[in-house]
């Protein structure tokens, strides 16, 4: 061990040399198995639903980032997912948002707390809203409404807003074209396909105001 006081520039650089030679040969070397065993641990699905399921990989839609997925398949239903440990991305780990690609929650009941998240059943999420609900101003009910409706509506409250607030030019007279009344916050829920097109919706209309969370 050198003393920082008789530490001379050679000797420095001559210690970061081995320290990094060092860690190169450590992870080359199985530095990194106790990890890999771990992940392996996490991301094995239990036995009775990899018994007679058919494994697919695939790419995560979520993000852009473009993590590696296993899909689960029997009697042509998809019963499950897991990260897939050989992609060079995520190496087998999965955030919540491609955990529950597969649109499914986990069932918690209180006889089987005691088990670990990996061995509980999953099935589809009974709370999932497939229909639209609206609720009027000052009402305290929630209404059932059709995809038509909630669709138009939207546009009429869009373009409402847009017009009331459409700047053409700004305070030096330079052009703008812009609106800063409406907002959007892109979603990493959704695919890059679905965001890109929400992006050219946005800037068609003169929306500035433009982020995303998985920037935020």
């Amino acid at each position: 061990m050198f003393s920082m006081k008789k530490l001379s520039r050679r000797d420095f650089l001559k210690s970061v040399g081995l320290g990094a030679a060092g860690l190169t040969a450590l992870d080359a070397f199985g530095g990194r198995s106790a990890e890999a065993l771990l992940l392996k641990k996490r991301t094995e699905m239990p036995p009775w639903k990899l018994q007679y399921a058919e494994e697919t990989p695939t790419i995560c839609c979520y993000c852009g980032v473009g993590c590696g997925i296993i899909i689960h398949t029997r009697d042509g239903k998809v019963i499950g997912c897991q990260g897939d440990p050989d992609h060079p991305i995520n190496q087998g780990a999965l955030c919540p948002k491609g955990q529950a690609i597969t649109d499914v929650s986990f069932v918690v009941a209180e006889n089987e707390r005691r088990h670990s998240m990996y061995e509980r059943p999953r099935v589809r999420n009974p709370r999932r809203l497939t229909k639209v609900l609206y609720r009027a101003p000052f009402a305290t009910e929630w209404e059932e409404k059709s995809w038509d409706w909630a669709l138009s509506e939207i546009a009429k409250r869009v373009k409402a807003t847009r017009d009331a607030t459409f700047e053409r030019t700004d305070a030096d007279g330079v052009t703008v074209n812009r609106t800063q009344a409406i907002s959007l916050l892109g979603s990493a829920t959704v695919n890059t396909e679905e965001n890109y097109l929400m992006q050219k919706m946005m800037r068609g209309i003169g929306a500035v105001h433009i982020d995303h969370c998985a920037r935020l």
